[in-house]
Order: structure tokens, then C-alpha cells, then sequence
């Protein structure tokens, strides 16, 4: 790992909790909810610390949050969690995986995995995640039907970093294609393991078998290919698919558009609600 790389993925590891600030416009429900509880369990890669909002028991919603595989800050989503969590009426679980420049891949993919079977083990489960977190909320899925680990009822892939091999997309989004070099070799720093599908799972070759999902796009963000073209796969596999693109929005779709945030958080809250509650649940 260069040096300058180094020093840079360890400056947005140490500052996110100072520089993230988006999702402070879209606190509209869960504010009032007690302190999340804190418990650890066991992975392949040590103990991880998860948040429970909305209770410690019953059907949930596991979550993994965004930061480029580069962040480890898990209050970053504290807002989506509170939201989901009192108007979906369930538990959130909210992971605190490890992140690079510590680890590489497949540490974060295999405690996010861990962690969800874990709690599908009590349970039953949704899995979901921002950006990077969406990117190991698909990864989760294919490695639980793999393993044949547990079943999510639901994968909610928002604004989702699901293709870390293929050509490195232009253009003047947020999400720049010098961030996107960084993370690759800083978390991904070995070419070859950046095809392999829990590393960049719209490149899997089967994706039948997998839970419905909900993906959500940005028409001007960088990652939108990913995003379209794992829906557009998922449904030719077979799986039920939600794609809800936002018009005129970059990465950080909801926080550019509160009033239609409201509407798309709702709907992932409801088929949050409807997967947990279903018979079975």
C-alpha cells in the first residue's frame, strides 16, 4: 500500500465521525427512541459490536452502513436506523464491522455476514445498507444462499457500491474516480479478489436463488450502473425487484430531496414491516 494511500484512507477512518453530517434533515420519525442497546458477537474475524434500536428481541432489520469501506462509523446512519425502527415497528441492528486501512477484503463482508446469520439464528431478518453498506448487504445475501447460512426476507440496497473490478466510471459526481481508486487499493488492494461476487456482486453469476430486493438509485451518481444493472439482473434471475431511481439527485439522494425522501423512506419502512410480518415472522 503507498504510503500517501495510507495516510489518506486513515484520515477519513479517524475524521468520519467529524465529517459526516448527512441525513440531519431526514430525522422524521425514531427521535425519541431510548439510546440503542450494545452487544457484541462472534464472527470469523474477532467479536463485533452491533446497536439495537426499537428493542433487543423479534424480527430485524440489519443494517450496514455506508463510508466506503474506509469509515468505520455506524452513528453515521443513526437517523435511518431510529426511522426504521419506529415506523416499521422492528428491531434495527445497526454493525460496527471493521474497516480499511485495518483490514482488507473480505474481513467487512464476512463480519457483516456473521453478524446477520447470527441474528437470523433468533429471528427472522432483513438485511440492508447505504453506498458500501449496500454493496455488503448484497454481498451478505449471495454468501448466506452460498453457505446456505439463513434466508434475509428482504435486501434493501441503497445508492449500492456493488462492482469494485470493472472500468472505473467518469464523470464529476461525488463519488469520484479518485475515491474509487483509493478504496480499491486500500480495501481491495489485490486485482483479481475484486471480481469475485462478495466483493462485486453484480458480477456474480448466478443470482437466482436470492431474497426480493429493494434498490435504490440516483440519476446523476456515479455508482447508478451498479445499482440498475443489478436490478435489471435480479429480475432476470427471478427475484423479486423495487427500483426507485431519483430524478435529478447524486449520491446522496434522500438528503437532496427531503420531500421525496419522505415518500421513498416510507415505502422501504412498509416492505420492511410487511417482510417481518409475514407468516413465519
Amino acid at each position: 500500500m503507498r504510503i500517501s494511500d495510507r495516510i489518506s484512507a486513515t484520515l477519513m477512518h479517524a475524521s468520519a465521525r467529524y465529517t459526516v453530517r448527512y441525513g440531519k434533515d431526514l430525522r422524521f420519525a425514531g427521535q425519541d427512541l431510548p439510546a440503542p442497546a450494545r452487544r457484541k458477537l462472534p464472527t470469523r474475524h474477532g467479536r463485533v459490536t452491533v446497536y439495537e434500536y426499537g428493542g433487543t428481541d423479534g424480527p430485524a432489520h440489519v443494517h450496514f452502513h455506508g463510508g466506503a469501506w474506509l469509515m468505520r462509523y455506524p452513528q453515521m446512519d443513526d437517523w435511518w436506523c431510529r426511522y426504521v425502527a419506529a415506523t416499521a415497528g422492528v428491531r434495527v441492528v445497526n454493525v460496527d464491522f471493521r474497516t480499511g486501512p485495518y483490514v482488507q477484503y473480505p474481513v467487512a463482508q464476512e463480519q457483516c455476514h456473521d453478524v446477520a446469520a447470527a441474528i437470523a439464528q433468533e429471528a427472522p431478518v432483513t438485511v440492508g445498507g447505504f453506498s458500501s453498506g449496500g454493496g455488503n448487504a448484497a454481498s451478505v445475501c449471495l454468501q448466506a444462499r452460498d453457505r446456505g447460512t439463513f434466508t434475509a426476507r428482504l435486501q434493501v440496497l441503497g445508492v449500492p457500491a456493488l462492482d469494485l473490478a470493472s472500468e472505473l466510471p467518469t464523470g464529476a459526481g461525488m463519488i469520484s474516480p479518485s475515491l474509487r481508486g483509493l478504496v480499491r487499493r486500500v480495501y481491495f488492494p489485490d486485482p483479481a479478489s475484486r471480481a469475485e461476487p462478495y466483493a462485486s456482486p453484480v458480477l456474480a453469476d448466478d443470482l437466482s436463488g436470492l431474497p426480493p430486493a429493494i434498490v435504490l438509485t440516483a440519476e446523476r451518481d456515479t455508482l447508478r450502473r451498479d445499482g440498475d444493472t443489478y436490478a435489471r439482473r435480479l429480475r432476470e434471475a427471478g427475484v423479486e425487484v423495487v427500483h426507485d431511481v431519483t430524478p435529478g439527485a447524486d449520491h446522496y439522494f434522500l438528503t437532496e430531496d427531503p420531500v421525496r425522501a419522505r415518500t421513498t423512506m416510507a415505502m422501504v419502512a412498509e416492505r420492511v414491516r410487511d417482510a417481518l410480518s409475514a407468516p413465519g415472522a
